[in-house]
């Protein structure tokens, strides 16, 4: 099980990036994906998530109306569309699996047992 983030980089305030997270060694159709983000000097945050079989998407309120999250099943990737950026939202961004199943909730870190590497993004004028 792997997860490959990409797609980060500096943009202007404003301006949009589309984060990738491309999974090998199991189908992500049927796995729960989150994103988080870590910005120095602060604890992981928890940014969106989309469940297993695409049944559910939740945004956390930061991101809401400026996020979006897709599942290209074919590709075998999900994208994190971040629109209308803003300098609080400069961090290192991760997405990370749910590999064995437990209970904890889609927004809390400890549900996920896989991460990707993350990728930066810095938005700044």
């Amino acid at each position: 099980v792997q997860l490959q983030a990409s797609g980060g980089g500096l943009v202007q305030p404003g301006g949009s990036l589309n984060l990738s997270c491309a999974a090998s060694g199991f189908t992500l159709h049927f796995y729960t994906i989150g994103w988080f983000r870590q910005a120095p000097g602060r604890e992981r945050e928890w940014v969106a998530s989309i469940s297993a079989n695409n049944r559910r998407i939740k945004y956390a309120d930061s991101v809401k109306g400026r996020f979006t999250i897709a599942r290209d099943d074919a590709e075998n990737t999900d994208y994190l569309q971040m629109n209308s950026l803003k300098p609080e939202d400069t961090a290192v961004y991760y997405c990370a699996t749910e590999v064995y199943y437990n209970d904890y909730d889609e927004m809390d870190a400890r549900k996920y047992d896989a991460w990707g590497q993350g990728t930066q993004v810095t938005v700044s004028s």
